[in-house]
C-alpha cells in the first residue's frame, strides 16, 4: 500500500536538494555519522549499497543541482516556482529497501523521466520505507513548466498503484483526503481533535438510544447537525461548513452496523439525553443564560479568557473536570496555549480590545528600534578589526536574544484577538444550545402532561 503526494517548491532550489539528499534520511544513521554531504558519500569508492538508494535522471548525480540551473537558465525561467517535491510512502513492513528504491525509480521514469531532470532517494528514518522526488520545474526538452493538474493528480495516484500491484503489494481502495499533518499527529497521540471527538459522541449515543430517534435526539442535544439520509451517514458542528462521513470516521459506523448495535440493545436500556456539564468550581451565577449574555455584548477578554477557561477546566489548577460539550473539547488541544494567552493578559492588565492593540503597537515600536540597531551593529562588524568582531558579535547575540522574546510576545497578542473571535462564537453556540434543549425539554413535559 502506497501514498503519494507531491507540491511545489518555490525560493531556492538548493535548499529542496539538501533535503532531499539529506544523509541522514538517506541511508541508515549509524552507518553515516560522519558524513556531512550525501553527494561526497555516493562519490566515495564502497557505498555500493548506498547508491541504489539515490538515482538520477536525465542529470548527474554530483552535480544535479548545476544542471538544474543550466536548463532554467538556458530557457530564462528562473522564477516562480524552483522544483516539484513529492513522495511515496509504504506501508511499514511490506517491503526491503532495495524494492522500495526501485518502484520510486520506475514512478519518476514514468511521470517525468522523458521531460524533466528528477532525483530519486529511498529515506530509512521512519518506520515506513519512502521514496522522495525532486524534479526541476522546467523541462530540458522543450523549456515548458510542469503543470501539476487534476489529471496528473490522478495518473500519479493510478501509476504508483499499478506498480504495487504488479510487484504484488496492497493498495489502498478507497482512498479519501487525509486529515491535515497537525489533526494527524493529534490523532496519533490521542489529543482531542474534531474527528475523534466525533468517534466518541457517536459511540455514545449509540450506548445510551434504543431507536435511531433515540440515537439522533442525542447527537442533536450535544449541538451537532446530523444527516441520516442516503447509505452514507453524515455529521457535522455547525462551525464547520462541510458534513464528515460516519464510516469515514470508523468505517463500522454504517446504517446497517449502527441499526443492528441498537437493536441489540434495545431490551436493556431506554432512550438517554446527552448532558451538558460545567465544572464544580465555577461559580453559579457564570452558568446563567444572562451572565452569557453581559459576557459576549462587552468587550472584557480578561473575563472571556478566564471563563473559557473554566469551562476547558484549565482552572482551576489540578482540576480533573473535562468538557462535555463537541464544542470546546477540540480546543483541549490548545490548552496550552490557551492558558498562556490568559496569563499574558493578566500579567499585562489588558482587558479589552483597545489594551490590546495598544500593547501591540508598544512591542512592534520596540522590535523596530533593536532591529534597526541590530542592523547598525551588523554593518559595524563588517568593518571592524577581528578583536572587535568578538564583542559586537556579543552585543549582536543580545539583541537578537530580546527581538526573539518580542516576536514570541507579538505572536501570542496576536493569536488572542484571533482566538477571542472563535471562543465567543463557541459559547454562543453552547448557550443556544442549551437555551434550546430547555425548550425541547419542557415542549416534551408539557405533551406528556397534557396526554396524562
Amino acid at each position: 500500500m502506497a501514498t503519494t503526494s507531491l507540491w511545489h517548491i518555490g525560493g531556492n532550489i538548493k535548499d529542496v536538494i539538501n533535503y532531499v539528499e539529506n544523509p541522514e534520511k538517506t541511508v541508515l544513521k549509524d552507518e553515516l555519522k560522519q558524513l556531512g554531504d550525501v553527494c561526497d558519500y555516493v562519490r566515495r569508492p564502497g557505498g555500493i549499497k548506498e547508491k541504489k538508494l539515490i538515482t538520477t535522471l536525465n542529470c548527474n548525480t554530483t552535480c544535479a543541482l548545476e544542471e538544474m540551473l543550466i536548463v532554467k537558465q538556458g530557457f530564462r525561467k528562473t522564477d516562480g516556482y524552483m522544483a516539484w517535491h513529492g513522495y511515496q510512502s509504504f506501508k511499514p513492513g511490506e517491503i526491503s529497501e532495495e524494492l522500495c528504491h526501485e518502484i520510486g525509480v520506475k514512478l519518476a521514469k514514468e511521470m517525468w523521466g522523458d521531460r524533466f531532470q528528477v532525483i530519486v532517494t529511498t529515506h530509512l528514518d521512519k518506520e515506513h520505507l519512502h521514496n522522495h522526488f525532486c524534479f526541476n520545474s522546467v523541462s530540458f526538452r522543450d523549456g515548458k513548466k510542469y503543470n501539476y493538474s487534476k489529471k496528473e493528480i490522478a495518473r500519479l495516484r493510478e501509476t504508483s498503484d499499478r506498480l504495487c500491484q504488479e510487484y504484488g503489494l496492497s493498495i489502498i481502495e478507497k482512498p479519501h483526503k487525509a486529515a491535515a499533518r497537525p489533526v494527524w499527529m493529534d490523532e496519533k497521540t490521542g489529543k482531542p481533535t474534531r474527528y475523534n471527538v466525533y468517534r466518541a459522541d457517536i459511540i455514545d449515543a449509540m450506548e445510551k438510544s434504543n431507536s435511531m430517534q433515540g440515537f439522533q435526539n442525542y447527537l442533536v442535544r450535544l449541538g451537532y447537525d446530523v444527516d441520516l439520509s442516503g447509505a452514507h451517514w453524515k455529521i457535522k458542528l455547525p462551525k464547520y461548513e462541510h458534513y464528515t462521513r460516519m464510516d469515514t470516521l470508523d468505517p463500522r459506523f454504517t446504517p446497517e452496523v449502527i441499526h443492528e448495535f441498537i437493536g441489540q440493545t434495545r431490551r436493556f436500556i431506554r432512550n438517554q439525553s446527552a448532558e451538558v456539564t460545567y465544572p464544580a468550581s465555577m461559580p453559579k451565577e457564570w452558568r446563567t443564560k444572562s451572565f452569557f449574555e453581559i459576557l459576549l455584548s462587552g468587550t472584557k477578554l480578561y473575563k472571556l479568557y478566564l471563563y473559557y477557561c473554566y469551562q476547558l477546566g484549565i482552572y482551576p489548577k489540578g482540576m480533573n473536570y473535562k468538557p462535555t460539550s463537541p464544542y470546546l473539547k477540540e480546543d483541549l488541544r490548545r490548552c496550552d496555549e490557551i492558558s498562556r494567552q490568559t496569563d499574558y493578559l493578566a500579567e499585562n492588565n489588558i482587558d479589552t480590545m483597545e489594551d490590546l492593540k495598544k500593547d501591540r503597537s508598544e512591542i512592534q515600536g520596540k522590535m523596530d528600534d533593536l532591529i534597526a540597531k541590530r542592523t547598525k551593529l551588523q554593518n559595524k562588524i563588517r568593518r571592524a578589526s577581528p578583536e572587535q568582531k568578538e564583542i559586537l558579535r556579543g552585543e549582536k547575540k543580545e539583541l537578537t536574544t530580546e527581538i526573539t522574546t518580542l516576536r514570541k510576545k507579538l505572536k501570542l497578542n496576536e493569536g488572542i484577538e484571533k482566538r477571542s473571535v472563535g471562543m465567543r462564537d463557541n459559547l454562543e453556540r453552547l448557550m443556544n444550545n442549551e437555551v434550546r434543549a430547555q425548550e425541547q425539554t419542557k415542549n416534551r413535559q408539557r405533551k406528556e402532561s397534557m396526554e396524562r
